[in-house]
């Protein structure tokens, strides 16, 4: 039984807001295959976010900085920190609060408007979460409690609404990337849950849980985790895929709408009126305060570990002001901003936990950890230029930048595995761990050994 409340528990700490928006946009996207673009999201939506809680766990360690110092001071600092401020204040604090408008408010006020109306939302929604962040633990506690099976319940109702009656039978024309890659666009669209990135954070809560519980034996420990991971990645498949099927089939009455959150919306109006909206608007609105809450005090607590100059009353405040700020930007342009830093710092983190796993197979070398992350990132950079240059006509002017991308890109596309998938860091990741295995062999063990 107690197993079973860690689990809920657990999935409650992933299932936010933001988690409803995204699949729904990959069922627009994806038409008729949205079968394979589904099981691509639930691998970077569920599987590895619940691997990151085990490998927490597996690790030993009591923070996630100790893990990412594994490859080097300062890359440890440097991709902690980063990580940190991605899912606090650049993006998932910022998705907060345009989730919020998106979903409660922007179907009911005038469109001409719009950047007025969500300026003073997020002057009030950021206002209210920075008086609140400052003594969190209480209303986290009892939104939680209440909130989320309320939340829960009222989005199975719309997914069985939608399973019983679909918006549409006919499913629309796919887009080029779903129809070549559907599994791996699906992949590479999981990044945006930033899931991955949260469970390095979460493992450790999860864990704190498992031993409260009395059990102190590691292996004890770590099949608690796994079962109470596999409970929590139950729900959540079944939501990512059920969610993913209503996007598909809403397309034949809505057409396809710029985010997940306006998806959503017209679909909660659809099958149950304006009252629908009006209640999925306000328990996502409170859902997302109490998750921006727990995120400026994860946040304001790293940074104040690091720099204790300035208190955690501060840090608050500064993250409110610029979570408020990047909100205005709008929901659909945030994603498109998330999306080229995500795609670096993701296949990192996925490289860092299978690496955590096997630890103890190359005795902690620091090299391996150094060649594999090291390499992961390189790749992950020269890839994402040559989106960001690609997908911009103004750098596309610039003709020996452009060339230059072009040849790189031709190189890689031909050359490189599953480069054309969107994870061509694969294999340099794999041969930057092999190549450091072989130097730490070659050199002496005081060397090159984590802890």
């Amino acid at each position: 039984m107690r197993i079973i409340f860690i689990g809920i528990t657990l999935f409650a700490l992933f299932f936010g807001a933001g988690n409803l928006i995204f699949p729904v946009s990959i069922g627009q996207l994806s038409g008729d295959h949205f079968g394979l673009a589904s099981l691509g999201f639930v691998v970077t939506g569920v599987v590895f976010p619940l691997l990151g809680v085990m490998a927490m766990g597996f690790s030993g360690e009591k923070d996630f900085l100790k893990i990412a110092q594994r490859c080097g001071v300062i890359f440890g600092l440097v991709f902690a920190t980063t990580l940190y401020l991605t899912i606090g204040p650049l993006f998932a604090m910022p998705r907060t609060g345009s989730i919020s408008y998106e979903i409660a408010i922007k179907p009911f006020v005038d469109q001409d408007n719009n950047s007025l109306y969500l300026a003073l939302f997020t002057f009030l929604f950021y206002g209210i979460c920075c008086l609140l962040s400052l003594n969190p633990h209480k209303f986290i506690d009892i939104v939680g409690k209440i909130l989320t099976p309320l939340k829960i319940s009222f989005i199975l109702i719309l997914i069985l609404a939608a399973l019983i009656a679909p918006m549409g039978h006919e499913l629309p024309a796919v887009t080029q990337n779903y129809q070549d890659y559907p599994f791996f666009t699906g992949f590479t669209y999981g990044y945006l849950t930033m899931d991955t990135l949260a469970s390095l954070i979460f493992g450790i809560i999860v864990v704190q849980s498992v031993i409260s519980y009395g059990l102190k034996d590691k292996k004890k420990i770590m099949f608690a985790c796994f079962k109470a991971s596999l409970i929590a990645g139950a729900i959540l498949a079944f939501l990512y895929v059920s969610l993913v099927y209503m996007g598909a089939t809403s397309v034949e009455k809505l057409g396809i709408l710029d985010n997940g959150g306006a998806i959503l919306a017209k679909v909660s109006t659809y099958y149950f009126g304006v009252w629908g909206n009006l209640i999925l608007g306000l328990m996502v609105t409170i859902a997302c305060m109490t998750t921006n809450i727990g995120l400026t005090h994860a946040c304001a607590n790293y940074l104040l570990s690091l720099y204790p100059k300035l208190s955690y009353r501060q840090y608050a405040i500064i993250f409110s002001i610029v979570s408020g700020l990047f909100a205005n930007v709008g929901l659909s342009a945030l994603i498109s901003f998330s999306v080229p830093v995500l795609s670096i710092i993701y296949p990192v983190t996925i490289v860092l936990i299978f690496l955590t796993f096997a630890h103890r197979l190359f005795d902690g070398n620091k090299l391996v950890y150094i060649g594999a992350l090291y390499l992961t990132l390189l790749t992950s950079i020269l890839f994402e230029i040559a989106a960001v240059v690609k997908s911009h006509s103004q750098l596309s002017d610039l003709h020996w930048l452009s060339a230059t991308i072009e040849c790189l890109d031709n190189l890689f596309a031909n050359y490189l595995p599953l480069y054309t998938e969107g994870i061509g860091w694969l294999i340099p990741a794999i041969v930057g761990g092999l190549l450091g295995y072989i130097g730490a062999k070659l050199m002496p063990q005081k060397c090159c050994t984590s802890n």
